[in-house]
């Protein structure tokens, strides 16, 4: 009989152990996603329809760079016109910005009207509320750059992506939404800065059919070379400006 003794107490143990394991798994697991938690928290928009325009952009490692900052340095930019929109819930809400992953480029859709015409357009949704429509940048054909929404503020111009995406339209004069020389120039000029700014590179630039499948910008749709030739030439502008000393970049691509 005594022989059976350890035999039961045994027995009654082993439950409690298993227990005791499996809660201390349970605390394991639990651990582990508060930790990833705490290492993905990123500060979020205020409400109320003011941008917080020192949100910090997060570029990995422990680069980071306010978007305050950018705007800044790009009002300071004397190839660069702010006429910036009222602030209204048709064409500039004034929500902030909380990252940028992409820069999403557009063609206007309206052959032979220039940068002025589309911004005075986005500027009467204010009191026509017809329908919600603006961009960061409009490029007209003569080259001209005009800043309609600041890039710390959402504009919207790219349906879901408006979130995280700066978004440029651009004038064309004919059918075939093909820029002229002078946009197309004035086009890579304003990408590769807001890159070289932003932690970006030619391979976070894409299209509004990117997003949607939208023929936008049409010409660089229907063709995928000339769009790559685009690329190119932001990357190529790009690595000329990460060449300079860091105070020259500031107005780089002059």
């Amino acid at each position: 009989m005594t022989t059976l003794t350890p035999q039961r107490t045994s027995r009654r143990k082993r439950p409690v152990r298993r227990l005791f394991a499996r809660l201390f798994g349970i605390v394991i697991v639990i651990g582990i996603i508060l930790g990833a938690a705490l290492l993905s928290y990123r500060p979020f928009a205020g409400s109320g329809g003011e941008a917080q325009g020192d949100l910090p952009i997060y570029l990995g490692g422990a680069r980071t760079v306010s978007l305050a900052e950018v705007q800044d340095k790009l009002a300071a930019l004397d190839w660069v016109k702010q006429v910036l929109l009222p602030v209204n819930d048709y064409s500039r809400p004034g929500t902030a910005l909380e990252e940028i992953n992409n820069i999403v480029v557009h063609y206007v859709g309206n052959p032979g009207t220039t940068a002025a015409q589309n911004r005075s357009y986005f500027s009467r949704l204010a009191d026509s509320g017809e329908t919600l429509a603006s961009s960061n940048f409009l490029i007209g054909m003569e080259g001209e750059i005009l800043e309609c929404v600041p890039i710390n503020e959402v504009a919207y111009c790219s349906n879901w992506r408006n979130e995280d995406t700066i978004s440029i339209e651009c004038c064309h004069p004919g059918e075939s939404g093909e820029f002229t020389n002078d946009t197309y120039d004035s086009l890579v000029r304003p990408t590769s800065w807001l890159c070289n700014e932003l932690g970006l590179d030619s391979s976070d630039v894409i299209r509004h059919y990117d997003v949607t499948g939208k023929e936008c910008p049409k010409y660089y749709v229907e063709h995928e070379n000339a769009w790559e030739v685009f690329k190119s030439d932001v990357q190529e502008a790009l690595d000329v400006i990460q060449a300079l000393p860091a105070p020259e970049q500031k107005g780089a691509a002059d």
